[in-house]
C-alpha cells in the first residue's frame, strides 16, 4: 500500500467529508471532480487532483485533494462502493486506486495498453480498464485488472479502438464500445454474449459514449457524424431506431448521452454546439421535448445525481433536471468556475462511504 506521502490536502471546511459524517448520522452527498481532464482544456482548475463539491449546499467546493500524478491528465474516474475507493486512470497511461475512507492511494500500476474510461465489477473485485481509442489492430480490447492490487489477469481483445466500458447496475454485463461494434460480456467470465454491428456511422473513433437501461434490453448510443443517437435491442441484436435532433440535421458529433434514473428521459450532449438536448423516452422511438444551453465547450459529456435532480456536465453549470435550469456553478476556492468530464457522486455517512454513482448516466428503474 502506498500511503498518501506525495498528495497535499487543501482543507476549506474543518474536516473531510469523512471526518464530518462521523459527528452526524445524516447522509453527506459530494461531487468528486478530477482534474485536469486529458480530454478537454475548456475550465480546467488550477493544480492537479480532486475538487470535491457538497450537492446539498449549492455545489459549494469542500476543499481539493491534490494527487501530483493526475498531472498526466485523467481519463476516466470509476468508483467501486464494495471497496469504497475510486479507479482513475491517467494518459500515461497510468491506472490507480484510491481509497475515499483513508484517502490513500492503495495501488499504482502503469500498462503499455490501457487508461480509457474504466470500471469496476459490483462486487468490487476486477476492474475493466479499455485499452483505448488510440489502440487500433489485434491488441485493442479490455484489460481485466484484480481490483487489490491492480495486477494483470487477463487481456480481452475485441475490436479496435476500445475506450469506453461500463457495468450494468445489476452487475451482470460488461459493456464495451470498439470502432462500430459493442459488445456485451458476462462479468463472471468475460465471454462475450452478444455483439452489435454496425453500431454508430463511420468516419468516428469508435462507437460513442453511450448508456443501458436497468433492464439491459435498450442500448442509446450516441451518432459521431451527427446531433443524434441510435436505439439498439440487445436481446434482438440489431438497432432499432435512429434519432436525430429536430429540424435540420446538425452535422457534427454526439458525445454523451445519458438516461434519467427512472428512465424516462435521455439526455445528450451536443459537443460543438455547447447544447443539451432532450427526449421523452416513454415512447419508440424517443421524441425530443426540449433543449438547454451550456456555457461553455468541452469534451462533451452528461450524467445525473443518484436521485434524478441534478443534471451535471463537462461544464461547471449543475442543472436541475425538472426545471431544466441552471441552479448552481462548480467553481474552486477563488471563485472561478471549473470544469470537466471525469465525476462520481459519493455518500458518506458515519466516516463510511454508502452510495456512488457512475461517469455513465445508466438507467436505475
Amino acid at each position: 500500500m502506498r500511503k498518501f506521502a506525495f498528495v497535499t490536502i487543501v482543507f476549506l471546511w474543518a474536516c473531510a467529508p469523512g471526518e464530518q459524517a462521523e459527528n452526524q448520522s445524516e447522509t453527506q452527498r459530494y461531487l468528486y471532480l478530477s482534474t485536469p481532464d486529458a480530454a478537454q482544456v475548456e475550465g480546467q482548475a488550477e493544480g492537479a487532483g480532486i475538487l470535491i463539491f457538497d450537492i446539498d449546499d449549492g455545489h459549494k467546493l469542500v476543499r481539493r485533494i491534490d494527487i501530483p500524478e493526475f498531472e498526466e491528465g485523467t481519463r476516466g474516474l470509476a468508483g467501486s462502493l464494495a471497496n469504497h475507493s475510486l479507479y482513475y486512470s491517467t494518459q500515461l497511461p497510468r491506472i490507480g486506486a484510491f481509497d475515499l475512507e483513508t484517502e490513500e492511494i492503495t495501488w499504482e500500476q502503469n500498462f503499455t495498453l490501457g487508461s480509457d474510461r474504466s470500471s469496476v465489477t459490483m462486487d468490487g473485485s476486477k476492474v475493466y480498464v479499455p485499452t483505448g481509442w488510440w489502440v487500433s489492430g489485434e491488441e485493442s480490447g479490455v484489460l481485466v485488472l484484480n481490483a487489490a492490487d491492480g495486477e494483470l489477469i487477463k487481456q480481452v481483445r475485441v475490436g479496435s479502438q476500445a475506450h469506453n466500458t461500463l457495468v450494468s447496475v445489476d452487475g451482470r454485463y460488461l459493456y464495451l464500445g470498439t470502432t462500430r461494434m459493442l459488445t456485451v460480456l458476462d462479468t463472471e467470465t468475460e465471454s462475450i454474449v452478444h455483439q452489435i454491428s454496425p453500431v454508430g456511422e463511420s468516419g468516428g473513433q469508435g462507437v460513442f459514449p453511450y448508456t443501458v437501461d436497468s433492464a439491459n434490453r435498450y442500448a442509446y448510443v450516441s451518432l459521431g457524424n451527427h446531433v443524434g443517437f441510435e436505439v439498439v435491442d440487445l436481446e434482438q441484436e440489431e438497432i432499432i431506431h435512429r434519432v436525430l435532433v429536430d429540424g435540420d440535421p446538425i452535422m457534427h458529433r454526439t458525445h454523451g448521452a445519458a438516461l434519467t434514473p427512472d428512465e424516462t428521459e435521455l439526455w445528450i450532449s451536443d459537443q460543438e454546439g455547447n447544447k443539451l438536448f432532450i427526449f421523452d423516452n416513454t415512447q419508440m422511438p424517443p421524441v425530443q421535448i426540449g433543449d438547454v444551453d451550456l456555457s461553455q465547450g468541452g469534451h462533451g459529456w452528461v450524467t445525473f445525481s443518484l436521485d434524478g435532480q441534478y443534471v451535471w456536465t463537462h461544464t461547471p453549470d449543475v442543472f436541475d433536471a425538472e426545471t431544466r435550469e441552471v441552479v448552481a456553478t462548480l467553481r474552486d476556492e477563488n471563485g472561478n468556475p471549473v470544469s470537466g468530464s471525469k465525476y462520481i457522486e459519493v455518500h458518506f455517512r458515519d466516516g463510511k462511504v454508502v452510495a456512488m454513482g457512475n461517469e455513465f448516466g445508466l438507467g436505475r428503474r
